[in-house]
């Protein structure tokens, strides 16, 4: 198998392309060379990696079960590469750097935006949208200049601005019959099946010990990576969710109903920026926007200092 520094960018390139277009052909348009061109890039490529990266058909291509495992690794590194060449230019041309931003997919749609229009912004705005793991690793390595995140959030390479609490709710279809009442108990929810992220280290692992408190068991689970996707399947009327509420309140959908929770099960988030790093006035300015956003948004919002993580972690491992 070939060294690193024996691979090539262009081949890199046309690989991932052909992957995003789906064939020689459109990737070839897409890089403004021709097929011949981009299919020996692709042949040169697979001669070095000593493996095949597409299973041809005929005229038809399809990327290998390899070319895939590889693809993500390749996107994130042409990425990189891409900023690169942003960041260059821009101490050329004297610009000023884009303003950063990791986050979680709810807090990225759900809080974010609302923030954001709360600044005038002189700043191009860059959002990554990560999980919790990839958010926090975006921040420690300086790829974001500020992160979004839920708890736990025990890292020492990043400093902790300020910590978001809100209480949890449920999201039920319109139609079902318990959106008669305001608020809603666990015990209410007994017998129903339920929409549910699929992680336990985070909100998940709180609200089922909640639920084994009151004896309140709940039918089979359809499992999750995406808030957005625990709402779309509520509203096909598929279960019920125990839901976060910065989607539930900042990206409400027709044909869900939202019921605040008589349990206290809370959601935490956090704002977060590397470690010893001076910040931008746009950073800063971003960080208190959040606050104020959150406030507004949010039911019975609290905002704790970044000091108290640690009490709320032993908090949260002590329910």
């Amino acid at each position: 198998m070939t060294l690193l520094n024996d691979l090539d960018l262009r081949q890199l390139e046309a690989f991932s392309a052909v992957i995003s277009a789906g064939s020689v052909t459109a990737a070839a348009k897409a890089l403004n060379r021709s097929q011949p061109a981009v299919s020996r890039l692709i042949q040169e490529l697979e001669q070095s990696l000593g493996y095949p990266l597409f299973i041809r058909n005929g005229p038809r291509i399809h990327p290998s079960e390899q070319a895939l495992q590889l693809h993500q690794y390749v996107q994130k590194a042409l990425l990189s590469l891409q900023q690169i060449r942003l960041r260059a230019q821009e101490i050329a041309d004297q610009q000023h750097r884009p303003l950063s931003i990791a986050a979680t997919p709810a807090l990225a749609a759900g809080l974010l935006p609302q923030a954001l229009a709360r600044l005038s912004l002189t700043n191009r705005v860059q959002i990554l949208s990560e999980s919790a793991e990839q958010t926090a690793h975006a921040v420690i390595t300086a790829e974001a200049d500020l992160g979004l995140c839920s708890l736990p959030l025990e890292h020492h390479a990043v400093d902790v601005h300020w910590i978001g609490q809100s209480p949890c709710v449920v999201a039920l279809a319109e139609d079902d019959a318990l959106t008669q009442h305001d608020t809603l108990s666990l015990s209410q929810l007994a017998g129903r099946r339920l929409i549910a992220p699929w992680s336990p280290q985070r909100l998940r692992g709180r609200y089922e010990k909640a639920l084994k408190k009151v004896k309140a068991p709940l039918l089979e689970t359809i499992e999750t990576n995406s808030s957005a996707n625990i709402l779309g399947c509520v509203r096909a009327g598929l279960g019920v969710a125990i839901l976060e509420p910065v989607t539930a309140w900042g990206m409400p959908l027709a044909g869900v109903a939202i019921r605040p929770l008589q349990e206290a099960i809370p959601y935490y988030f956090g704002v977060i920026t590397p470690q010893g790093r001076q910040l931008s006035r746009a950073t800063l300015a971003l960080i208190e926007a959040l606050a104020s956003a959150a406030a507004d948004l949010l039911p019975g919002f609290v905002q704790l200092p970044g000091s108290e993580h640690h009490r709320v972690m032993r908090s949260i491992n002590q329910d």
